[in-house]
């Protein structure tokens, strides 16, 4: 790669910082995160993938293309002890909602920060303690079991308070799986509340899980439909 091609623009390191900070990300994601055309944001992946930052991955047919950073996306973003993401056909779907998830919290939360469970689960390796995940009953041989969230909304910088913790939830996981991740998030005095979105059917689910736990006054559930953007399951 050629250094002008390796001249980043604000522009394009934010998109890189942004991907990478998120896992993965679509052209849908990104034009409502920048308020733009679908086919423009596409084209501005498009070429950062030409230069060889990104990577465009398709696992699953009808569905938006997947833009990862790569080894040498990571490093230009100025990112440090993350690698590329891996994006698999089990987990497509899952990292398309997410990014529109983090798209549509970036408009609602100007001025916070967001950060993926990747940069989380970094964060909290290198302070070997719960930042901003729910901890579980028992432990693990290296400590106690986490259970992160898929997304992190911090506050403004220069401000006081708790991060939000968000979930992407779409399938129904056993009930007392589920019962038991509510109770530790209830718990958990890392977070300021949590936000579950869901699909209508696991949004049921979920508030029978919370009802139990006892964590309403912590945990709310929105319907994923209300996204603004579309996120076809």
């Amino acid at each position: 790669m050629s250094s002008r091609r390796t001249t980043l623009t604000p522009d394009r390191l934010a998109l890189l910082r942004w991907t990478v900070a998120i896992g993965a990300v679509t052209a849908d994601a990104l034009a409502y995160r920048e308020t733009t055309t679908v086919a423009s944001a596409r084209a501005k992946l498009n070429r950062a993938a030409g230069d060889g930052l990104l990577t465009a991955t398709r696992p699953l047919t009808n569905r938006p293309a997947l833009y990862t950073a790569t080894s040498a996306g990571v490093r230009a973003s100025g990112s440090t002890g993350l690698g590329p993401a891996r994006v698999s056909a089990a987990g497509a779907q899952h990292m398309i909602a997410c990014a529109h998830v983090a798209a549509a919290l970036e408009r609602d939360y100007p001025e916070g920060s967001l950060m993926g469970e990747r940069e989380l689960r970094h964060r909290e390796r290198i302070v070997r303690a719960p930042v901003a995940s729910a901890v579980l009953s028992g432990a693990g041989h290296r400590g106690p079991l986490l259970h992160r969230p898929d997304l992190v909304v911090w506050p403004a910088a220069g401000t006081k308070g708790l991060p939000l913790a968000v979930e992407v939830e779409l399938t129904i996981k056993a009930p007392r799986r589920l019962a038991e991740i509510c109770r530790a998030w209830a718990r958990s005095r890392h977070v300021e509340a949590v936000l579950y979105l869901a699909p209508a059917a696991v949004g049921r689910a979920l508030e029978r899980a919370i009802a139990s736990a006892r964590a309403g006054e912590r945990i709310v559930v929105v319907p994923l439909e209300a996204l603004p953007l579309r996120i076809d399951l």
